[in-house]
């Protein structure tokens, strides 16, 4: 039995041919999954925290949630900064065409008006403290999400970007959270 001839160049343990392109390829695949901001895998998520879709990655902000109307009413009114990385996020009982307004609010905000599937459907951007013009919702919000201005821009939201939180159970699957972590 003759020894199995190497082609010249090739280290002992390669793999030839089209069975070494495949592994490699594979080897690529499961790397560049591995790499992506969550879109393809189960998520664990957490109450307290939301991650929006940008437009290179996803950012995460720790969150307060106004799940009620005491809170809700209040909301970030009367505070005189909001932490990097913090926000608000209301929840509404059902979908409704959402208003807010910046009445007693001393912080500007980037103001994301979240649909039942976590999809934003705009975003009131750099609002003007103690303004009392109306910001509507562009369709039926499920949710809102108040962060720092300039927020948006920076991270490229807009329209469609996906938020992920617990409480958006009818995201596409690869935006559901699997597990909730208190």
């Amino acid at each position: 039995m003759r020894p199995a001839r190497r082609r010249a160049g090739a280290a002992a343990g390669a793999r030839p041919g089209f069975a070494g392109f495949a592994y490699a390829a594979a080897l690529c695949a499961a790397i560049i999954l591995l790499a992506l901001p969550g879109e393809t895998r189960a998520r664990a998520c957490e109450a307290d925290a939301v991650e929006v879709a940008g437009a290179d990655a996803m950012v995460r902000y720790g969150v307060e949630i106004a799940d009620d109307p005491e809170e809700q009413s209040r909301g970030l009114m009367f505070r005189s900064e909001l932490g990097a990385d913090r926000g608000m996020l209301f929840l509404f009982d059902s979908p409704r065409q959402a208003q807010f307004w910046m009445r007693n609010t001393l912080i500007p905000l980037d103001i994301l008006f979240v649909g039942a599937d976590g999809a934003v459907l705009n975003i009131a951007e750099r609002t003007v403290p103690f303004s009392e013009e109306i910001l509507p919702s562009d369709g039926l919000a499920l949710a809102v999400l108040e962060v720092n201005a300039g927020e948006a821009e920076k991270h490229g939201f807009g329209p469609g970007s996906q938020v992920v939180h617990p409480f958006f159970s009818e995201a596409p699957e690869a935006y559901r959270c699997t597990d909730t972590v208190e």
